[in-house]
């Protein structure tokens, strides 16, 4: 059984940072790679970046490029995605993914993480 458990969002400041964490139970050949999406209110669901296991190689959207990063922490099936220059129309419920490949898990990931809320203030 495969389960992603995210954490770390909250409130800040514009300008200021969060690190969300999450904890994979099982790496599988499923969950190879990882990835953060986000849905802000009123918007669609929003690739953010992603990594794999085996590599520190990362793929981010334009949108965060030069602000978030994502990093990994096989020793405790933990991923991070530190963001930094926090900006309102940052807001959203951040969700942790896993998938086969980093093409495939920033589309169609195969397991979802309950979401973490990012509250941005101006």
């Amino acid at each position: 059984q495969v389960q992603l458990v995210e954490s770390g969002g909250g409130l800040v400041q514009a300008g200021g940072s969060l690190r969300l964490s999450c904890t994979l139970s099982t790496r599988t050949f499923r969950t190879s790679a990882m990835g953060w999406f986000r849905r802000a209110p009123g918007k669609e669901r929003e690739f953010v970046g992603a990594i794999t296991w085996s590599s520190s190689s990362t793929y981010y959207s334009n949108s965060v490029k030069g602000r978030f990063t994502i990093s990994r922490d096989n020793a405790n099936n933990t991923v991070y995605l530190q963001m930094n220059s926090l900006k309102p129309e940052d807001t959203a419920v951040y969700y942790c993914a896993a998938g086969d490949t980093i093409g495939a898990v920033s589309s169609t990931p195969n397991y979802w993480g309950q979401g973490t809320q990012v509250t941005v203030s101006s």
